[in-house]
């Protein structure tokens, strides 16, 4: 009897529900295209199918023990009171197959507690029974999760460019029979170029995450079936067979359960569990990584279908649905490819002294962008160093009206140049005319690129604070504490903005409170901007 056939023996004796030890009024089957579970009221029982995908190798008995003792082991550390252990399917010297008493080992079961489908996140999210405070909690739970979980320099080699872009790549690889037949070899063509321009630009941000601790050894598989409201918080079933697909990048499993709910459509929902994952890890990183890992991440999902799909006979109601959910996800992957490449022109603005050059600043090295600034463009067009002083009254010198056509013009002309090579930029300014910013939207629409207003705000008595230090310090900027009430009445609102090209930060708060808010805030924009592309 082959392996095959032996397994599907087993399966055969556990569905019926004499075959337990424990009282069993049913049994429910369920499979993916590596594992069959079957549930039976109080208690799941995991078997691993002897197959191998090149990822995994389950075809001996030996391989499917140890990696059922590896899944009881590692979803201790995202579970309590779940996973009871692993069985022995013996058979007997008559041939009967039973989960106790003599006989030869056969096969190999997960034991867990049976929980209740309606307090996964998945069903809790479909009947819309998700708080925000349900988020938050996920959002610090994980971050908890993260910061104690196993680190070494073996787990860090998973963070290397080289060692991802091979695992990016080897999903393109293994998609190839399924393209261009089933799947659109123009969206897995893009996706995969820009999949590994990325990790070429930003090499230098790989290195950083590594030496910040960053790559850990994770869940693998973190999706919202995964996850229970019960008892608290329990995750269970991260990835076993392979230790390259749950050491990574924290990013990583976090983007896998991103893009699934996104899925789901509740990406708002969790973007506040982003939120609270970097609030409490302080990783604002996470959101310049998150397309990238979330494409990669639907990718596999795409895989996934369709090794299931590769499984079955002649076409049945579930290979369509198979190949519809594949195709889903590859328009998904092909949205967040956009969303990571697609040059943005961001735009830091408001009143001055209300942090925006600095804002700006941080976020331009951050995201590693070029970052042009007014107050130097001013100062270059009439041949001042940038710490020579012109504090004038409102309106006049420098300051005047044609002068400040100039500079935006000029400013205006810089990103032009930056963002016909593909690259984003950031422009600070005050922008306090609507006029400037109508052209700054209209150089967006004829390059065909993401735009985005980061309106900088705080109170009048910070900024009249603000302006008086200056009299002690080296600015640049020449707006002063005499200039304000000009400035108040001289600004026109940014009333004439759509809500997804707009983002109000408030600066009175915290500087990584205000960054945090930017990247988070710029994230939502860009994913807004882009559906409207699709």
């Amino acid at each position: 009897m082959s392996e095959g056939q032996q397994f599907e023996e087993v399966c055969q004796a556990m569905a019926d529900p004499a075959f337990y030890p424990h009282p069993v009024s049913s049994v429910e089957r369920r499979e993916t295209h590596i594992s069959v579970v079957f549930l039976t009221g109080d208690w799941a029982y995991k078997l691993k199918k002897p197959v191998e995908f090149g990822f995994l190798d389950f075809r001996t008995l030996s391989a499917r023990s140890h990696f059922c003792r590896r899944e009881w082991l590692l979803n201790q550390r995202l579970s309590h009171g779940i996973y009871q252990g692993v069985e022995e399917i013996r058979r007997a010297s008559s041939g009967k197959l039973a989960l106790e008493g003599p006989g030869e080992v056969v096969e190999y079961a997960v034991k867990m507690l049976q929980l209740a489908d309606s307090a996964n996140l998945k069903t809790r999210l479909r009947k819309h029974a998700v708080s925000d405070a349900d988020m938050r909690l996920l959002g610090s739970h994980l971050a908890a999760f993260y910061a104690r979980a196993e680190r070494s320099s073996e787990i860090d080699h998973y963070g290397r460019p080289e060692v991802i872009g091979y695992n990016v790549e080897e999903n393109f690889r293994q998609l190839e029979p399924f393209t261009p037949h089933l799947l659109d070899p123009e969206k897995c063509a893009l996706v995969r170029t820009v999949s590994h321009s990325f990790l070429e630009r930003w090499s230098a941000l790989f290195d950083r995450r590594i030496a910040m601790g960053r790559i850990r050894d994770g869940h693998g598989d973190l999706r919202t079936d995964h996850i229970y409201f019960h008892q608290g918080i329990q995750i269970i079933d991260c990835i076993e067979f392979n230790e390259r697909f749950r050491y990574g990048d924290v990013s990583v499993d976090l983007a896998f359960l991103y893009m699934d709910m996104d899925h789901l459509g509740q990406a708002d929902l969790a973007g506040l569990l982003l939120s609270a994952y970097a609030d409490a890890a302080e990783d604002s990183e996470v959101y310049i990584l998150l397309d990238f890992y979330a494409a990669y991440r639907a990718m596999v999902m795409v895989k996934v279908h369709c090794l299931r799909y590769s499984e079955l006979g002649s076409e049945t109601p579930l290979k369509a649905k198979l190949i519809r959910e594949a195709k889903r996800y590859l328009h998904q992957a092909y949205r967040y490819a956009l969303q990571f490449s697609r040059p943005t022109l961001w735009i830091f603005c408001g009143m001055p002294a209300t942090g925006k050059s600095t804002l700006a600043g941080q976020v331009a090295q951050s995201l590693s962008l070029p970052l042009f600034q007014s107050d130097l463009v001013r100062k270059q067009l009439v041949g001042l160093r940038p710490g020579e002083k012109r504090v004038v009254p409102f309106g006049a010198g420098i300051y005047r009206k044609e002068m400040g056509a100039r500079v935006y013009g000029n400013l205006l002309a810089l990103a032009q140049e930056q963002l016909k090579k593909g690259h984003s930029v950031i422009l600070d300014a005050t922008f306090s005319r609507q006029k400037w910013r109508q052209e700054a939207r209209q150089l967006a629409v004829d390059l065909d690129v993401d735009i985005l207003f980061v309106e900088c705000r705080c109170a009048v008595e910070t900024i009249q604070q603000r302006l008086e230090n200056r009299e002690q310090q080296t600015a640049v900027s020449d707006a002063r504490a005499q200039h304000l009430p000009d400035f108040l009445a001289h600004f026109e609102p940014l009333e004439e903005l759509h809500p997804e090209h707009h983002l109000r930060i408030s600066t009175d708060a915290p500087p990584e409170t205000a960054f945090a808010a930017v990247l988070a805030g710029g994230h939502a924009a860009k994913r807004a901007q882009v559906r409207k592309l699709l």
